[in-house]
């Protein structure tokens, strides 16, 4: 895959302060504050919190220092080529985005088929349903995170349908050990003192079951990936995700972020839904007979995916349909979480397509 993303992650968004998170801008102030549970809130915060205690109590601001000034240098080989670096990055950075995540998912239930997965597994004689998922450029940990919240909330809503989940994560840089440890933090239950009471150790437990989500971590750089590897990683996957990831791929290649495109299309079966999140406004340079042009992401992506042309003659068949789109949205995060780092809103681009027959 292509490098992560510097514009959104080095330039955030206006900041809330990391106890009540007041919007500090007119336009998030006035965007609804998130639907989702508080509490399902403060427990994902509290996984990215408990996941690398030496690292989150030590003083981060002069590593986050160093790791913005790799990435505004577009040196993402030593941006993410330290431990240090990767968990500073996740500890900082996936917290907010993982909220915005699950709500974006939990939003798009519908248009996910998840209601469909859910009707299944509640079938007599048959093993439950797995829904399952490939994160493209998800080493950080976000969409990981986000995914085992959607997983509590479906079994919330009606544990005997919840489906199962089954998440690849694919990345360039080496996040095996992030992806572990939020993985094993989403399934086991938090570290509470000795000392609770016996009703807090009872009610204390995981966010979801380690046999009910799963999650597999890929390091590879998409753009030069072997259609044989990528057909493997994504087979069989009901959702392929592209958060704040497409715009730094078309920075990187345009031409090879479109033929990444038309592979993994041709890999995806039928009814697979492909989910892009990135910044509003997002341009890519295309140069045509030596002159520079800049267009919109959406603009390339649709165009991408969207576009037939003949063969022979014959008109091709639409291979994608374009089925939810929001080219601007405030994600605004709930009143009062607790994370020892500071949190912040967050505001996004929305493209939802699903693959044709």
């Amino acid at each position: 895959m292509a490098p992560p993303k510097p514009k959104s992650k080095t330039k955030p968004t206006k900041k809330s302060t990391s106890k009540t998170n007041q919007a500090k801008t007119s336009s998030s102030h006035d965007a609804p504050m998130s639907s989702l549970p508080p509490d399902l809130q403060q427990l994902l915060l509290n996984i990215f919190k408990n996941a690398f205690p030496e690292t989150i109590s030590s003083d981060l601001k002069p590593l986050l220092q160093e790791i913005k000034g790799h990435l505004y240098n577009r040196d993402f080989a030593t941006a993410f080529g330290k431990e240090s670096y990767l968990e500073a990055y996740a500890l900082r950075w996936s917290p907010s985005r993982a909220l915005c995540y699950l709500q974006v998912f939990n939003d798009l239930k519908d248009e996910l088929n998840l209601k469909s997965l859910q009707g299944k597994s509640g079938e007599a004689d048959t093993e439950p349903a797995t829904w399952n998922v490939t994160c493209l450029g998800g080493g950080a940990g976000a969409e990981i995170v986000a995914l085992a919240g959607l997983m509590k909330m479906l079994e919330v809503a009606d544990s005997a349908h919840a489906p199962y989940m089954r998440v690849s994560a694919i990345d360039i840089a080496d996040w095996k050990r992030v992806v572990t440890t939020l993985t094993t933090g989403s399934v086991t239950a938090p570290p509470i003192s000795k000392y609770a009471s016996a009703a807090v150790q009872a009610a204390n437990e995981a966010l979801t079951d380690a046999e009910k989500f799963s999650v597999a971590f890929h390091q590879h750089d998409v753009l030069n990936l072997e259609n044989s590897t990528l057909e493997k990683i994504v087979q069989g996957a009901d959702l392929v995700t592209l958060m704040f990831t497409l715009n730094e791929l078309y920075t990187a290649s345009l031409s090879l972020t479109q033929k990444f495109l038309l592979n993994l299309t041709t890999c995806l079966a039928p009814g697979a839904r492909l989910l892009v999140v990135d910044s509003p406004g997002s341009y890519s340079s295309v140069s045509l007979n030596g002159a520079e042009k800049k267009y919109p992401m959406q603009w390339l992506l649709d165009h991408t995916l969207l576009s037939t042309g003949t063969t022979r003659g014959v008109l091709e068949e639409a291979k994608w349909e374009k089925i939810k789109e929001e080219e601007s949205t405030w994600f605004r995060l709930g009143e009062g979480l607790r994370y020892p780092i500071e949190l912040e809103h967050m505001r996004y681009q929305l493209h939802l397509y699903q693959r044709l027959g």
